[in-house]
């Protein structure tokens, strides 16, 4: 076997270890026939809520198993492949399972990846808010970039996307937005979005200069009906108001648009759906995540101090950098990771800069941890 091919067998049984042990692999077996067992329990669906919660954790027992060992067998597959390609001198056949192993070399690390999603509502829904900061019209057409961008995203993850609420910019762009996004572990993708966006261009409104713009980005996870979050309706003011989008795609207006604020933390929550009543369950549904968003990160010092110190959109304070001029750069200023394909993260391609970020901060071992402990 050619190196490079060893090379990709060694990094997929690398994963493949470190998700057996984020799972507890000698467990598995055991823990599935008893989750098989409750399910079989005639008094499960009195308690309809346990009775789901078992359910989707059985479920994620079943597909976590069924990814180790088809991780296992296609890796098995293709290691008999090329051995029986030499053995008879076929080069077709071992270069087809070569490239076979590199691209399953990429899933498995993908799937080591997704793994560090355990955090305690990392598989839950998403809310996205996007800001535009110091740059004027500039900052909202950048808003407007961001939004693509994530939409983009979102999209090709499968995720459902939800526009809850859009302000046009004055000029152009936007001033700010907010989205739901839902699906799989919508949140845990995003969590590492939130913070200021700082993009460098030269500017497309006839200045011809080189401008530098700010956009804030603000993820917090859809609290799930279980977690009770309270909330005193003497800390809050409701309003009501005309609400209009930007046209096109994202027209919206309606006289029954519901900003909700919540007076001890300042927090302020909109939605704009055709039904006030509607509106007013969105928005209250988004102000609880927000409020168990600072829960979390009062649990967590460091995701908290990141937030405290995010500060407004402007400089200093940026998480990533998009440099269009002079060069092409997309720099993420916490995990150095950087690319040199600026159209492809503007566009949403940006699981390589999420991933180097979910390594560092999420909980349990990323790959260089583990390593490192070798």
């Amino acid at each position: 076997m050619r190196a490079d091919a060893q090379n990709a067998v060694n990094e997929i049984r690398k994963s493949i270890d470190l998700l057996k042990q984020r799972m507890d692999w000698e467990t598995v077996k055991y823990r599935l026939e008893e989750f098989n067992a409750r399910v079989e329990d005639p008094t499960l669906w009195d308690d309809a809520e346990r009775a789901q919660k078992l359910m989707r954790d059985r479920q994620l027992l079943v597909d976590g198993i069924a990814v180790v060992e088809g991780l296992d067998r296609e890796l098995q597959d293709n290691i008999d492949l090329i051995e029986l390609g030499e053995m008879e001198g076929d080069q077709e056949v071992v270069t087809e399972a070569e490239d076979a192993l590199k691209a399953l070399r990429d899933v498995a690390a993908e799937k080591e990846l997704e793994a560090l999603l355990d955090g305690e509502a990392d598989a839950n829904d998403t809310f996205l808010e996007i800001n535009a900061g110091a740059g004027g019209t500039e900052a909202c057409d950048w808003a407007s970039m961001l939004q693509r961008m994530y939409v983009r995203w979102a999209e090709k993850k499968g995720y459902k996307v939800e526009l809850q609420s859009e302000e046009a910019g004055g000029e152009a762009g936007i001033k700010s937005c907010a989205y739901k996004i839902s699906g799989h572990n919508a949140y845990g993708w995003l969590k590492s979005e939130s913070g200021v966006h700082r993009l460098v261009r030269i500017s497309p409104f006839g200045k011809g200069t080189r401008e530098t713009s700010f956009a804030s980005v603000w993820v917090y996870p859809v609290v799930d009906d279980n977690i009770d979050i309270e909330v005193n309706p003497a800390d809050i003011r409701i309003d009501t108001y005309r609400s209009s989008g930007a046209g096109g795609q994202h027209v919206n207006t309606t006289d029954s648009a519901v900003r909700i604020t919540h007076h001890p933390t300042g927090i302020v929550v909109t939605s704009s759906e055709k039904s006030q009543h509607q509106n007013r369950d969105i928005a209250m549904k988004a102000l609880k995540s927000r409020l168990y968003q600072m829960e979390l990160d009062k649990r967590n010092a460091a995701i908290n101090e990141a937030h405290e110190n995010k500060g407004s959109a402007g400089w200093g304070n940026q998480i990533r950098s998009y440099v269009l001029q002079p060069y092409q750069m997309v720099k993420d200023l916490r995990t150095g990771f950087e690319t040199s394909d600026t159209s492809g993260v503007l566009d949403g391609d940006l699981d390589g800069l999420m991933a180097a970020t979910l390594a560092m901060n999420a909980s349990g071992k990323s790959r260089a941890d583990a390593q490192n402990d070798d």
